[in-house]
């Protein structure tokens, strides 16, 4: 009991002499993987396979940067609602795969020059809150689930200012069936394993 009182204690301590910041962040998201939409239905000879178009996103959200009290080491933990797409063309209808999602990243990093520059790294875990969208006569199905990946990068903050960049991989495929809404039949299939070059600006409260 007194070791447990005794390790509460020191991580009380080390709590309250951290140096914690909250913030606002907003960033462009520049979406870099190879998506991939392949035709199923046809037979080989006209099978087809096309990348589809790459649109940039935007994400907005909260940070907060807990500091330790020696080292330059910190925990920066975030949550942000994110939103990016890859758009088709097919016979003259354009579908497209949208991400909505709630990312939370759980970064560790380091300061330099006095913690006006920073590298951080960790993982990002991902909900995606799309659902089946209709392009005539067309269904583009999209499950809510997890998905997993990392992110790596930069930060400099010059007084409350923050300007960061960031590159974002996945460990997990998103994969899409598109379905013919006369027949019932699936059609076209879209798997992509997003990654994306990602900079913004950020605001701290304190």
């Amino acid at each position: 009991m007194k070791k447990i009182i005794s390790t509460i204690g020191v991580l009380a301590s080390v709590f309250a002499y951290s140096q914690v910041t909250f913030g606002l962040r907003a960033n462009a998201l520049f979406n870099t993987s190879s998506a991939k939409w392949k035709d199923i239905e046809s037979t080989a000879t006209s099978a087809w396979e096309s990348k589809g178009d790459n649109n940039a996103g935007f994400n907005v959200g909260l940070a907060a940067k807990i500091g330790s009290p020696v080292g330059g080491w910190f925990v920066m933990p975030e949550i942000y609602y994110t939103t990016f797409k890859n758009t088709l063309t097919v016979e003259d209808v354009t579908i497209e795969a949208k991400s909505n999602r709630i990312d939370v990243p759980v970064l560790l990093g380091h300061n330099f020059l006095l913690g006006k520059l920073a590298a951080f790294v960790g993982p990002v875990a991902s909900y995606n809150l799309s659902s089946d969208k209709n392009f005539n006569d067309f269904k583009v199905n999209a499950k809510n689930e997890f998905t997993v990946g990392y992110q790596f990068g930069t930060q400099a903050t010059l007084s409350k200012f923050v300007v960061n960049a960031r590159y974002e991989g996945a460990f997990s495929k998103d994969s899409r069936k598109v379905i013919d809404n006369v027949t019932g039949d699936e059609v076209v299939r879209y798997d992509n394993r997003p990654s994306m070059f990602i900079v913004g600006i950020g605001y701290n409260f304190n």
